[in-house]
């Protein structure tokens, strides 16, 4: 199929179909006797089989391979309050990566409900159709009870993305950019700004694999989060709460070894940069500008390792690392939710992945001669095709030792079926 345009509104309305996502049959339906057992009589028997034991849906039908990716469009991307009509192109899109990275089916949904109950609520009546929840793009601090209580009222994994997967990405970057600097995860300084829903899971990801919670500094528009703050706080961000009296994210960022970014563009600055200590770690990750450009952090601090959430620069912390492969570990075991185990255990695969040779199909993509592990490469590129042979395993092992699972796999036989079913090919 070819897109010669590079133009987004002509991209997304060009051809006879509008937008990315359709839906295919995966059975034949070429004679009457075709079209009678996709529907009646043929759907009777399956029916009455689902009756008696509702386990047999994931054998009859596609919930095992199925996900919603559900969203209010409260916060679409960097782009704010939308509405949920203008969250539909968003939501196609995360539909087309599941599809193409992981092989999961998608049926996108966008609902009016603003209120976290009446969302809730929703989501719960649809959850019956699905194998996983996806939400994306709810605002904070409502998109933690929705996705709490959705977690503990459903049987079936629930993720928001907006939290996790920025989250679990990260982790994997900064597990590999420690190691080549040589600092301990437990001996650092680390800075955050940003209080919203990617900062706090990224703080609490880092405090699973291993981050003293006294090493951990967060900061928002308003400065500071401490304990007796009144201002825009909630349960989630006060529990990062740091001293009694308000400081600035200057202030914190006096001898930090790691500035983590998921706020808004340009409000680093180089007397900032220059008070970290030796060796910082520079996670720049607001879309679509950084909290400080690339160019002027390596500038000013040529001994530190950068990143940022765009694609035009070294160690892109991108979210399609994440989603696909986890749903497509945990829809495989048949895992009731997505834990902190499996979390970890997807953080510490894409680490792993990072240090491995990279494959010539890699390097072709991305128009590169060559690329190894460093401080320019410390987390696997986004069309790195040996992604989902990594994470989907890892987390299916994570999800059956920590008992979410509902059936087990042998994991040498799954790679391999993996790499079957996505046509990849080794190298």
């Amino acid at each position: 199929m070819n897109h010669p345009t590079n133009d987004p509104l002509e991209y997304h309305s060009m051809g006879n179909r509008p937008g990315k996502i359709s839906v295919t049959p995966t059975k034949p339906l070429e004679t009457q006797q075709d079209l009678s057992m996709a529907y009646t009589p043929g759907v009777a028997q399956p029916v009455l089989e689902i009756a008696k034991n509702p386990e047999d849906v994931y054998k009859y039908t596609d919930k095992g391979n199925l996900v919603a990716v559900i969203s209010n469009g409260t916060a679409i991307l960097g782009l704010g309050n939308r509405g949920p009509l203008a969250s539909k192109p968003v939501m196609e899109g995360k539909g087309v990566l599941f599809k193409k990275f992981a092989d999961i089916d998608v049926f996108d949904i966008e609902i009016t409900p603003t209120d976290p109950k009446e969302v809730i609520d929703v989501v719960a009546a649809i959850a019956p159709t699905f194998g996983g929840i996806n939400l994306e793009d709810f605002k904070s601090p409502e998109c933690f009870e929705i996705e709490r209580t959705l977690i503990d009222r459903l049987d079936i994994p629930v993720f928001h993305d907006d939290q996790h997967g920025t989250a679990i990405i990260l982790s994997a970057a900064l597990l590999n950019a420690l190691d080549i600097n040589g600092k301990k995860l437990d001996e650092i300084k680390v800075v955050f700004s940003g209080a919203g829903a990617a900062g706090v899971a990224c703080a609490n990801q880092l405090l699973n694999l291993g981050l003293p919670k006294e090493n951990l500094w967060i900061t928002d528009i308003a400065g500071l989060v401490y304990d007796g703050r009144k201002e825009d706080m909630f349960p989630e961000k006060l529990h990062f709460a740091r001293g009694t009296s308000p400081a600035t994210l200057g202030d914190v960022m006096q001898d930090a070894d790691v500035f983590i970014g998921v706020s808004a563009a340009d409000i680093v600055n180089e007397a900032m940069l220059k008070s970290m200590a030796a060796n910082p770690i520079i996670f720049a990750m607001a879309n679509p500008n950084p909290e400080v450009k690339y160019d002027l952090a390596k500038a000013v601090r040529p001994d530190a390792m950068v990143a940022t959430g765009r694609s035009d620069f070294p160690n892109q912390i991108n979210n399609v690392l994440g989603f696909p492969f986890i749903f497509r570990g945990a829809l495989d075991v048949r895992a009731s939710r997505i834990n902190e185990a499996m979390k970890v255990a997807a953080s510490q695969a894409l680490a792993a992945l990072a240090r491995e040779p990279i494959p010539a199909s890699v390097l072709k993509a991305y128009k590169l001669e060559a690329l190894e592990f460093g401080r320019d490469y410390i987390v696997p590129k986004p069309l790195d095709p040996r992604a989902c042979l990594w994470v989907a395993p890892a987390v299916a092992k994570a999800a059956i030792e920590s008992g979410v699972a509902r059936i087990e796999l042998d994991l040498d036989t799954y790679v391999d079926q993996l790499r079957e079913r996505l046509n990849i090919k080794e190298e």
